[in-house]
């Protein structure tokens, strides 16, 4: 009997764990009791009847139970905090509530490979309230079955990938798999396993070159959303699946993303849950003005009402509070700072295994409480979480830009631009490459990078600021006086004396450059 859930699969006849591609070590009543759990997830267990099924009737100390019912959560990914798989029902019980798929209890009686063992089996599985994905089996078109070790391990490198996004349920391997060799129907694949979208593609290697084509296809329409090409040269093998797995997992996150908040967008106002409010939020925070941010940081805080626990929630409401800050838009700056760091905080205390939490929430104590080193050290963390989330290497490059590492930053930036190519969050990138050119001496490209963020949002006090200094120190003086007589619109209270007001710049020679370039331009003192 097997039970598939998020990236684990627990077979009981053969007395395994595994989560992703890896084997998980429990002790046999930690494993009893994830048995018993799942087989009775339709109800509450009581503690009682865990007694009995795990221990036998055996008397065991309070303490005892909840160590297993810890070490149970631990070997699936969950948490006592979160709780999302197994929650403490107070005064009942216990109860399983993840989203499975099975049992099936055909399966000891399959062979491996055969027939009967590659057919999914049951009815259509509703989808899990989060995205949901599966990554299809990768045709092999090299017209070499010795090269199916390659395009297997293209796709287990996807799977993983995505499996590090916290917001995103996807189907192990074990399960996508068993559609390997098959015609299959994207459709008929999304409702046997449950998912909204399905990545399907190929691969072909001819001489020292590599093409892989993937497409993101909506299970329930069929409608293509997404598709694309990789061709790189064959070098080191596995360094290439490393290499592949995440540039298509980084493309297909926002375009993910994007679908979701369409989703979002068609549900009913009187039945959204607190997920559909955060998608919500976000589509209004990467508009990126003030009346959008507004009204992005208010459906944060109505997801966070109908989910205290709801960490990004919080964590994406702090980032809003930013946001107006750093634009010249808190009408009290004073108690929207102390709400921001606050908010981050708690978000960080929920979230300490969610890479999107941390990253926002991070760069907000770096940026708000002015705790640059502290707030590098949430967004490294949050990297090693995700090393394919943008936004943490975009929001890093930033509080190295202000730390004093511009040539670090730059390569933050530009690992985020590559990873998300078209991030509706892109103009935020150009604008920290911009600074972080500014603040290494390089004024043209300061000004390009700016200019390019300007065009996407004329809003962004940063990017003009920018603009205004880099020109200014250029000695072009006719385009930086235009761009300080905007920025002067824009915030007209900012002044060069009050730009670490306005930044956390740490060192006293990039304070000196900006406002050196902000008063050549006009800028009053």
């Amino acid at each position: 009997m097997r039970f598939q859930f998020e990236d684990c699969l627990l077979d009981n006849d053969r007395r395994e764990l595994v989560r992703g591609a890896e084997p998980v070590q429990v002790g046999p009543q930690v494993f009893d009791l994830l048995v018993h759990l799942l087989q009775n997830r339709e109800h509450v267990v009581s503690k009682d009847a865990l007694l009995d099924t795990v221990w036998r009737g055996r008397i065991v100390s309070e303490s005892t139970l909840t160590s297993h019912i810890n070490a149970a959560r631990r070997a699936i990914g969950d948490t006592g905090r979160e709780q999302r798989l197994i929650r403490t029902i107070a005064r009942k019980g216990f109860r399983f509530v993840g989203n499975v798929v099975g049992p099936d209890p055909d399966a000891a009686m399959l062979e491996p490979g055969s027939a009967a063992a590659a057919e999914p089996r049951g009815d259509p599985l509703p989808p899990d309230d989060r995205p949901s994905i599966c990554v299809l089996p990768f045709l092999n078109l090299s017209g070499d079955p010795a090269e199916d070790y390659f395009v297997d391990g293209v796709v287990e490198d996807i799977i993983t990938a995505f499996s590090r996004n916290r917001w995103l349920f996807v189907i192990a391997r074990n399960s996508s798999f068993a559609y390997k060799g098959r015609s299959v129907d994207v459709r008929q694949a999304g409702r046997e396993l449950g998912v909204r979208y399905v990545l399907e593609g190929s691969v072909r290697k001819a001489a020292n070159r590599v093409r892989i084509t993937g497409q993101l296809i909506d299970a329930a329409t069929g409608r293509q959303l997404w598709a694309e090409r990789f061709e790189e040269a064959l070098d080191d093998i596995f360094a290439l699946q490393d290499q592949i797995a995440e540039s298509v997992s980084g493309a297909i996150a926002p375009q993910l993303e994007r679908a979701e908040i369409e989703r979002a967008k068609r549900t009913p106002t009187e039945s959204m849950h607190a997920y559909d409010y955060y998608l919500r939020g976000i589509a209004n925070q990467h508009r990126g003005d003030r009346a959008s941010t507004t009204e992005a940081m208010a459906l944060f805080y109505k997801a966070t009402e109908l989910d205290p626990n709801f960490a990004s929630a919080h964590a994406m409401g702090a980032w809003c509070l930013f946001w107006l800050k750093v634009n010249g838009w808190l009408t009290d700056p004073d108690s929207g700072i102390a709400e921001g760091i606050r908010l981050a905080r708690l978000a960080l205390d929920l979230g300490r295994d969610d890479a999107v939490a941390m990253t926002r929430a991070g760069h907000v104590l770096g940026h708000l409480a002015r705790d640059l080193h502290s707030g590098i050290a949430w967004l490294d963390r949050a990297l090693v979480l995700n090393p394919n989330l943008a936004a943490a290497w975009f929001l890093g490059g930033f509080l190295r830009t202000w730390v004093g590492e511009p040539d670090s930053a730059i390569r933050h930036f530009e690992r985020a631009m590559r990873l998300s190519p078209l991030d509706p969050e892109l103009y935020r990138m150009q604008g920290g490459m911009a600074a972080a050119h500014l603040f290494a001496g390089r004024y043209d490209e300061a000004t390009e990078w700016a200019e390019k963020s300007y065009r996407d949002l004329p809003s962004f006090l940063l990017s003009t600021g920018v603009i205004a200094a880099g020109h200014a120190l250029a000695g072009r003086m006719e385009r930086a006086r235009p761009a300080v007589a905007q920025l002067r619109v824009l915030d007209p209270l900012l002044r060069t004396s009050t730009l670490r007001d306005w930044l956390p710049i740490h060192r006293e020679q990039d304070v000196a450059v900006f406002a050196e370039g902000l008063r050549l331009a006009g800028l009053p003192d």
